[in-house]
């Protein structure tokens, strides 16, 4: 299997990338936007571009709706960049992933308990970096 889609898919996550940073002045686009991956298909006619926006889901709906409507520039930009006869048409999906990895580590946190670190810093009122419990104070 060829490298070339892993090529062009890592020119156009720069790309998207750089002008969400430096380029776009649209005030829905947040600042806390962030590209998580890029699939091309086979054909390299479609990029579908996964975003993450820090935040609520109303500033990521709002963020998302930017990108869309900045598509063209992006498009581009990406066309400027790749030296290849057809450039991909841009698709933007709000990549969900690590939100729900952060939820998921919440949700165990939370059956989990308060764990013995915590437990030691009730106990006491303080804690001591690199102290185990029993060590001497002194």
């Amino acid at each position: 299997m060829s490298h070339r889609p892993q090529r062009i898919a890592n020119v156009v996550r720069q790309v998207v990338s750089d002008a969400i940073a430096n380029r776009l002045s649209d005030p829905r686009v947040s600042s806390l936007t962030s590209v998580t991956r890029v699939e091309m298909t086979r054909d390299l006619h479609f990029a579908d571009v996964f975003v993450s926006v820090i935040g609520e889901s109303r500033t990521a709906a709002t963020t998302m709706k930017g990108l869309d409507s900045a598509r063209g520039l992006i498009q581009k930009l990406v066309a400027r960049r790749l030296d290849i006869r057809v450039c991909p048409h841009l698709r933007f999906h709000l990549d969900v992933g690590l939100k729900r990895a952060a939820d998921t580590i919440d949700r165990i946190n939370q059956l989990a308990g308060p764990d013995e670190s915590d437990q030691d810093i009730a106990d006491n009122g303080t804690f001591r970096a690199g102290a185990a419990a029993g060590d001497d104070p002194s």
